[in-house]
């Protein structure tokens, strides 16, 4: 180490060079003989001192060296700040080390360390707390979100079958108030219904989500832009919060969730391993139990627990909750099919026939399936259990739609209002047929008559149809373009029931 007098020279020289000349580093450095870290180390000491340039007036080598380099009583000539304290209030939102020591100050006057030696001193002692201590987060600004590695045995009464549990792990930043359920899945469903209790537990909604790249949450673990899945993302919305997962590898980005896991495996899992649980509902008393237990134990080295630190920090400034829960949707990409409906669980929605061959977007929840294209929504249906159609007529072509309000009394009704021998021709066109809507098109047909014939002309058409004992489409048509429905009644029934005279055709008196 230099002499220490050819040191306090060098440091001198150093400190004008810096706040008269203006020099950079690299340039003292060049002057003075020395390295550039030896620079910035020096001028770090000299600025956590509060000395600058010019130094205060009658300050000698002496008096710098021990500025420097000699550690004050500060027992006896200061009054050391409360940094646990302190550590607490900077995680309340525009709470900063310059008010704080400013209050500091105004307490203790001149047993005050001054301001730059009070930002030294804590982060001196941030320094030595653990490391999951150096976070600062704001209150009310991030909750973290993960499972528990363990799972709970389920014992099944009534088998014997044993299931896993899986535990759910929600922890605030600023308080680390924890939270913690039990579900059966890792599952998208479960996933959502563990963040709606934990958000209920709290009271409140937090600015920011910060969970672990689960597949339940996150579709796509990435460094710089996550992708969250749309049903995670949508509850966000509805809840007024955003998304952000932690970077994948980056275990400090969710060093609060892996401290209230490691707390849940610790204070409740292990006391719980010798318990037999016989159903889910048992499993998650005895957590939450066991919950308010951990959150009242006290800090080892901060006042206070986890209850008091969430109701002095979180709890006041927590968004409210929304009226309304937000309901469970599933979202999936579908394509329309050519007869302008997409398949749903075994069954099928219509959508606007001009959306075939497109894939849309649709939200299924437990009571509606709705459909949309660019976030517009084009389909709504009531969400069906079993395998059918579900079709509204507003989406059928033209052509498709007319055909759809056809029905039996439709077609009844309407040859009622030609003639009762039209009705009659078409009631058995319809019921001569195992299906009725077989005979739809020879029904339409046959009423088209009415408006190319005359409805006058059809009804005579169908008397005689019945006469001869055909009434169908084909004899009826026949009858109207030959003019036979226009035949005087006694030369039709003449020539129905008398034959062509010849020689070689016998008559009924032959067989008697």
């Amino acid at each position: 180490m230099p002499n220490r007098r050819i040191l306090m020279r060098q440091i001198k020289e150093i400190l004008r060079l810096k706040y008269e000349a203006k020099l950079s580093h690299e340039k003292i450095a060049r002057s003075c003989g020395l390295s550039k870290g030896a620079i910035g180390k020096y001028v770090s000491l000299a600025k956590a001192k509060g000395l600058t340039w010019p130094l205060p007036e009658g300050m000698d080598e002496p008096q710098l060296e021990a500025c420097l380099f000699r550690t004050q009583a500060a027992p006896s000539q200061y009054t050391l700040p409360d940094y646990p304290k302190i550590h607490q209030e900077l995680k309340r939102k525009g709470v900063t080390l310059q008010l704080l020591w400013a209050e500091y100050s105004e307490v203790y006057q001149d047993k005050a360390y001054r301001y730059s030696q009070f930002c030294h001193q804590y982060r001196q002692w941030r320094g030595r707390q653990k490391r999951s201590m150096c976070q600062v987060h704001q209150a009310g600004e991030k909750l973290f979100i993960d499972y528990c590695g363990p799972t709970v045995p389920i014992v099944s009464r009534e088998t014997g079958e044993i299931r896993t549990a899986q535990v759910f792990v929600a922890v605030m930043g600023a308080s680390n108030y924890c939270y913690a359920d039990a579900t059966w899945t890792h599952s998208l469903p479960d996933w959502i219904a563990s963040h709606q209790r934990a958000f209920r537990f709290f009271g409140g909604m937090v600015a920011l989500l910060v969970p672990d790249n689960l597949k339940s949450g996150v579709n796509l673990a990435c460094h710089y832009d996550p992708k969250p899945n749309a049903t995670y993302l949508e509850m966000a919305q509805h809840y007024q919060t955003a998304i952000l997962p932690a970077r994948p590898y980056k275990p400090k980005d969710k060093a609060k969730a892996e401290a209230g896991v490691l707390l849940v495996e610790r204070w409740i899992l292990a006391r719980l391993r010798h318990h037999t649980f016989f159903s889910l509902s048992d499993l998650n008393q005895s957590i939450t139990e066991l919950l308010e237990d951990l959150n009242r134990r006290p800090f080892q080295k901060l006042e206070g627990s986890r209850l008091s630190a969430f109701e002095l920090l979180d709890k006041p400034v927590l968004k409210p909750l929304p009226e309304q829960p937000y309901e469970y949707a599933l979202w999936k990409k579908a394509k329309v099919s050519i007869d302008y409906h997409i398949e749903i669980d075994k069954h099928f929605y219509s959508v606007p026939h001009q959306r075939v061959g497109q894939k849309l977007d649709v939200r299924i929840t437990a009571t509606s399936v709705e459909v949309l294209h660019k976030s517009q929504r084009v389909a709504s249906h009531a969400k069906q259990h079993s395998g059918g159609f579900s079709t509204c007529p507003e989406h059928m072509p033209k052509h498709h739609r007319q055909h759809r309000e056809w029905s039996p009394k439709r077609f009844i009704t309407w040859a009622q209002s030609i003639g009762p021998c039209t009705a009659q021709v078409v009631q058995q066109v319809l019921h001569g047929r195992p299906h009725a809507e077989q005979g739809y098109r020879a029904c339409l047909g046959l009423l088209h008559h009415a408006c190319r014939y005359s409805q006058k002309r059809l009804e005579a058409a169908c008397e005689k149809a019945l006469a001869i004992h055909s009434p169908n489409y084909r004899s009826i048509t026949s009858i109207l373009k030959k003019g036979l429905d226009q035949w005087p009644k006694e030369d039709t029934a003449q020539t129905e029931s008398s034959g062509p005279e010849h020689d070689n055709v016998r008559g009924s008196d032959y067989y008697h």
